[in-house]
């Protein structure tokens, strides 16, 4: 599948099947996730792999209950370093490129799942204090996406998306 058809494919997916996903399906899309680009190339990513039933459920609940997470058979807690983003970039890396980063790495991630055929759900709703508990991550690291994985059991429907009209400006001389 070209990059093309992936971006044009990929759903939030809330329902998964009892299907596994592999383990070599799982470091395919940590290696689509490193390659992301980052600020002077500091890589501040971490990747927390989950697949306990019990700590696919405590992160559910931190994630206001969103129970569709431990459903699924594996579940990535994307964090990000932020000791390591402040490496050359002070507090700009811990507050903005930290985040940039890890969404990259996300991204990258979530595109490769759907050119594998895997459904997944970028959910950034919870509690981070909560997240960093159950997967017991020191303070300099911070959890700030939470990706089920595993094979849909529903297909949604595309999203509405607004107009090139509505969303590109052109500077004018």
């Amino acid at each position: 599948m070209d990059v093309f058809e992936a971006i044009m494919k990929r759903r939030s997916v809330r329902a998964y099947t009892s299907e596994e996903v592999s383990e070599e399906e799982v470091k395919k899309l940590i290696e689509a996730a490193r390659w992301a680009p980052s600020a002077g190339n500091i890589q501040p990513w971490e990747f927390v792999i989950v697949t306990k039933a019990e700590t696919k459920r405590r992160l559910a609940d931190a994630a206001l209950h969103q129970t569709f997470i431990e459903e699924a058979p594996v579940v990535i807690v994307v964090c990000a370093n932020v000791e390591r983003s402040s490496w050359g970039y002070g507090s700009r890396g811990v507050n903005l490129y930290c985040l940039q980063d890890t969404a990259a790495a996300t991204e990258n991630m979530i595109l490769a799942a759907t050119a594998l055929g895997l459904a997944t759900c970028w959910v950034g709703a919870f509690h981070e204090d909560e997240v960093a508990k159950v997967i017991n991550t020191p303070r300099s690291v911070r959890p700030v996406a939470i990706i089920p994985v595993g094979h849909g059991a529903e297909k949604p429907t595309a999203p509405r998306k607004r107009s090139l009209r509505e969303i590109v400006h052109y500077e004018t001389f």
